[in-house]
This record gives structure tokens, C-alpha cells and sequence, in this order.
């Protein structure tokens, strides 16, 4: 989805998703068969957006509540990427940032937990939510005002899995960012 208009290989597809080439040609052709791409050219970008969000799994978390978290996330040098309502925000200021999540390596959780606790952070259900997934989260990553961002894709399925308001912001976007015919 980052690439929609067929530039990648599939042979370099598989290498960004770190995945064989035979899996690889395999995904893409049952993808291709149900209409959303051509070779590797997206064709129905949001049936292959709801297609990503419906085959995806859950990302571990972890809930803090810290204050001013997009003023801690600009000050600390840890790699991590905002998505759902934070990341929303910056892109298309439809949602109030409620909660901040991000999705962060699960080798630098202790690290994490550490700095959220040396600026007084508190465990428990609050306006921080550690995300953790795969690396493939990063790909794409933009630096908007000081913070991380994932990239638009992401953001978008995120905000599908999240549901509820996010589903507005969620189509709010495809009609922003997503080219169809």
C-alpha cells in the first residue's frame, strides 16, 4: 500500500516483508485473486486496506498514563511510530487524541517502561499504550512536528482494527490519501 502503483517487483516485495519468495509470489497471487492487485499494482486499494486490517494480529500493549506524551515522545531517542488516534491527528485533525499509541521493538520494552517512569509515568490504563508488533510497523516512517508517524497505510488499518470513531477517521483518510477509480 505504500507503493500502490506497481513499482515493486515481487521479487523485492518479498524482500521488504523479509518474507521467502515463494510465500511471497503465494500471498500475492491469492491477493490477486480476489481482485485487489494486479502483478503488484493495487487495484482495489480499500477492499486490500480492510483485506490487511481483517488478516492481522494483535499487537501485545502495554497501558501507561504519562503527562504531555507527545512532548515526551519529542524529547526521547528511542525508535517508535504513532498510529491510531495521535497519529490520525497530525495527518487529517479529525480525532482528539485521547490516548496516544505507538508501536515500539520489544527489545527496548524495559527501556521504555524505564524513561516512562523516570518522567513519573504511571502504570495502568491512561494515555500511553505501547504497542508491540513486528518491525514492519517502521517501514515507511515519517517525522511530522517532532514525533514519528507511521506510515499513512498503517495508520489507516490501525484506526479499522480500533473501530467505533476511529472508523470515521478511518474513511475520512481513504478519501484523502487512497487514489481510485
Amino acid at each position: 500500500m505504500n507503493k500502490p502503483d506497481g513499482s515493486l517487483t515481487k521479487y523485492r516485495v518479498a524482500k521488504l516483508s523479509n518474507c521467502t519468495t515463494s510465500w511471497t509470489l503465494d500471498f500475492l497471487q491469492n491477493i490477486a485473486d480476489l481482485g485487489y492487485i494486479k502483478n503488484t499494482k493495487v487495484i482495489k486499494p480499500k477492499k486490500l486496506l480492510e483485506y490487511w486490517a481483517s488478516i492481522g494480529r494483535k499487537p501485545s500493549r502495554f497501558d501507561f498514563f504519562i503527562q504531555s506524551p507527545i512532548e515526551f515522545l519529542q524529547n526521547i531517542d528511542l525508535e517508535y511510530v504513532l498510529t491510531t488516534y495521535a497519529a490520525e491527528n497530525i495527518l487529517n485533525h479529525y480525532l482528539f487524541p485521547t490516548r496516544t499509541d505507538i508501536y515500539i521493538k520489544k527489545i527496548e520494552l524495559l527501556a521504555w517502561k524505564r524513561r516512562i517512569e523516570q518522567n513519573n509515568g504511571l502504570l495502568g490504563k491512561g494515555n500511553l499504550r505501547l504497542l508491540i508488533y513486528d518491525e514492519h510497523v517502521f517501514y515507511e516512517k515519517q517525522k511530522i512536528n517532532s514525533v514519528w508517524v507511521a506510515s499513512i497505510p498503517q495508520v489507516m488499518v490501525d484506526l479499522l482494527k480500533e473501530g467505533g470513531i476511529c472508523l470515521e477517521a478511518y474513511e475520512m483518510m481513504v478519501k484523502k490519501y487512497v487514489r481510485t477509480k
